[in-house]
């Protein structure tokens, strides 16, 4: 595409979410990016949570982020930029490691991923040996690498279940575990690994050992902002994800992951829909769809997510920029668990 035909689709797509001038300094870059991505071999991925005008302009694929790594697994390109957040870049590696992965940020963090570290997992093991460490995609190479089993949040209750274990370990994001506990009745604890009781729930069955880690993106939806929503607009459908506290998935319409949110708006015709998670992809869901009236709660953005550039996306092809390396020891320890979540949940979305 030309830089004017860039232009041209982002305002069609996005005339209601991003002004015009800021469009057409986009295009600029976009137009380049995509010009040099030929030219360097590369491949570009794009999370579901990257801002709009780069989310429509420069991915080759777009979706979630072990979906994309999958992707990234099956390319013939010499390099990968993953736009989104190290913990993704760095399971792209895990899952393609003859190939060049270059973040655009160099830190792009995470507050699930840097709430828990493979020293905590450790400690873990130890005050409960023998028991399954089940850890969440949105973690480090080195917390993956302490684990029996990975899991997305559109899986997680399968994975447990599979386990068939009376007591499984659940890491690291506190509301997911929550959410996974009262999908499979069981009880959940909050262990100290300083001494003193650990906090638990109400018991219901077997236990679930989790962590107090949460998402600072979507631990901020409360139960009040459903409530008042539903005053105003009586018949809106409200879709939240599971990393949202039990109290805001039991009062929405439907909770999934980012890929499920997508197709459960472009399967159904609501009136409306408002989406509970980060705000940049309730506007790309707009763009997509723009017969589905979608309402905005945006007051919510991952600083994180929001690190990644047009401008940063462009120095990172034009200088390697930053590149992404998972020790190999540590890679293959966790792509055992990456692969065993495969194996039993083929298909997957976080």
């Amino acid at each position: 595409m030309t830089q004017n035909e860039i232009y041209q689709d982002l305002k069609t797509k996005l005339h209601d979410v991003v002004p015009d001038v800021e469009l057409r300094i986009k295009s600029e870059l976009a137009f380049e990016i995509n010009k040099l991505k030929v030219e360097r071999n590369a491949v570009i991925l794009g999370h579901n949570y990257m801002e709009p005008a780069l989310f429509h302009s420069i991915p080759d694929y777009s979706g979630d982020s072990l979906e994309l790594s999958r992707i990234a697994s099956k390319t013939d390109k010499d390099i990968i930029v993953f736009c989104g957040v190290r913990f993704m870049a760095e399971t792209a590696k895990i899952l393609s490691p003859q190939k060049t992965v270059l973040i655009p940020a160099k830190k792009a963090g995470c507050s699930l991923a840097d709430g828990i570290t493979a020293d905590d997992v450790r400690r873990l093991k130890a005050k409960y040996p023998g028991v399954p460490v089940v850890t969440y995609i949105n973690t480090t190479a080195e917390v993956k690498a302490e684990s029996d089993i990975c899991c997305t949040s559109s899986n997680a209750v399968a994975v447990v279940q599979s386990l068939k274990s009376e007591t499984v370990i659940f890491l690291p994001d506190e509301y997911l575990a929550r959410n996974v506990a009262r999908a499979t009745r069981r009880h959940i604890i909050f262990p100290s690994l300083t001494g003193g009781e650990p906090e638990t729930d109400t018991l219901l069955d077997k236990p679930i050992i989790g962590w107090k880690a949460r998402c600072e993106v979507h631990e901020k939806f409360t139960l009040e902002d459903i409530q008042n929503i539903r005053k105003q607009f009586s018949d809106v459908v409200i879709l939240s994800h599971p990393e949202c506290s039990p109290e805001v998935v039991a009062a929405s319409d439907f909770s999934g992951s980012t890929t499920e949110m997508i197709r459960h708006v472009q399967r159904t015709n609501a009136a409306r829909y408002l989406l509970l998670t980060e705000c940049s992809m309730g506007d790309n869901i707009m763009a997509a769809n723009p017969e589905k009236n979608m309402l905005r709660l945006c007051s919510i953005r991952c600083p994180h997510m929001n690190e990644i550039t047009l401008e940063d996306t462009l120095e990172a092809l034009r200088q390697t920029r930053y590149v992404v390396e998972v020790p190999e020891e540590i890679r293959v320890r966790a792509l055992r668990a990456v692969e065993r979540m495969l194996e039993i949940i083929p298909s997957a979305a976080d």
